[in-house]
């Protein structure tokens, strides 16, 4: 018998893997998590405690009886998972455990078993994704009338010689630019670049000096002057060490050039991975108000809204990790003590001025 004989041998007797189930060796020997996490709770339902003893006793002799694969016992539990009432998930799990076949006769099967779900309409929302090479992506779900009005809007006019997709886009940017709804991102001129590369700009030598704006997106120096020069330019001032350099301690919220610096010091959200730009985030106290933290600039992050409720701001709780300020910049640390920084718009004033 190969290793390979033996691995499937050991696939098709799921409840003797079951039943012996370790997290922390199936995490030791590098499996995915979520692999094991689904392990774990197939484990507790069919050798775990329960109060439906009877039940799971009857559904481990019935998977050895209709030879189960592990495969066919997650995905069982995965239909089950929907249901809310405990008796309930009992009586569905057995009778799909008593099909016969393979995989793919389980999934029809299932399909008759199962109950039909009474699905709450989904919520009306609008998603936007991250830039990628001068694009970004967005979603929307809301009210059917008015998705295909606009989807009929679209579709009038394309030439049937070309892909639908890219002349629907072509509509839809002129019908957000022509009826007005959606005026041009203006963001606000506060000067972060280095003093020569700022002269530069303005000698109409920019074309090869990159920009990033507060709203998650860049431009050259030549097109932020054609598009946004103003007879006021800020300039916010940077220190390698410390940072933004201007503070106030007054109040617990931070006053409008604090804001702006902040959002200067960091284009996004400082969690990693997390898109959202600076100019839809929160200012947070790393040290927090209650607990004597300033409102400072060496105590101030942008956050979006959803990682400033999840943030340990307690430094004793160490669940989701925390912002901590690194050099003068926020920089997001692992409950294991470890700064990871965002890398997904590296375009604020700390990074652009001192490579930080």
């Amino acid at each position: 018998m190969t290793a390979f004989d033996a691995f499937l041998g050991s696939l098709a007797s799921p409840m003797d893997i079951l039943a012996g189930f370790d997290r922390q060796a199936a995490c030791a020997a590098g499996v995915k998590p979520a692999t094991y996490q689904a392990w774990g709770r197939a484990h507790k339902v069919y050798f775990g405690t329960t109060r439906y003893r009877r039940q799971q006793a009857n559904a481990v002799r019935v998977a050895r009886t209709t030879g189960k694969s592990l495969d066919q016992v997650l995905f069982i539990e995965q239909q089950v998972a929907s249901l809310s009432a405990e008796g309930e998930k009992w009586k569905t799990r057995l009778a799909l455990l008593s099909v016969r076949g393979d995989f793919k006769a389980l999934q029809r099967r299932a399909k008759d078993i199962m109950p039909e779900a009474d699905k709450p309409a989904p919520e009306s929302k609008v998603r936007f994704g991250k830039s990628c090479k001068g694009k970004r992506t967005f979603s929307a779900t809301g009210d059917e009338h008015l998705i295909a009005a606009l989807e009929h809007t679209l579709r009038r006019g394309l030439n049937p010689d070309r892909p639908d997709a890219p002349q629907m886009y072509e509509a839809f940017a002129d019908l957000l630019r022509d009826g007005g709804g959606v005026p041009t991102a203006a963001p606000r001129p506060l000067v972060v670049v280095p003093v020569p590369e700022y002269f530069k700009i303005l000698g109409g030598d920019g074309d090869e000096t990159i920009l990033g704006l507060s709203d998650g997106t860049t431009m050259t120096g030549a097109e932020f002057l054609a598009e946004h020069y103003g007879k006021d330019l800020e300039v916010g001032l940077f220190h390698p060490q410390a940072g933004p350099v201007n503070l106030y301690d007054a109040k617990r919220c931070a006053n409008a050039k604090q804001r702006d610096l902040a959002r200067a010091t960091l284009t996004t959200c400082p969690v990693p991975d997390c898109r959202h730009a600076a100019d839809h985030c929160q200012v947070h106290h790393v040290t927090p108000w209650v607990a004597g933290g300033q409102t400072n600039m060496n105590n101030l992050s942008v956050l979006c809204r959803y990682h400033n409720l999840t943030n340990d701001d307690d430094p004793l709780r160490k669940h989701r990790g925390r912002i901590r300020i690194r050099h003068g910049t926020p920089v997001w640390v692992s409950p294991r003590g470890k700064p990871v920084p965002n890398t997904t718009h590296q375009y604020g004033a700390m990074h652009l001025l001192f490579g930080q």
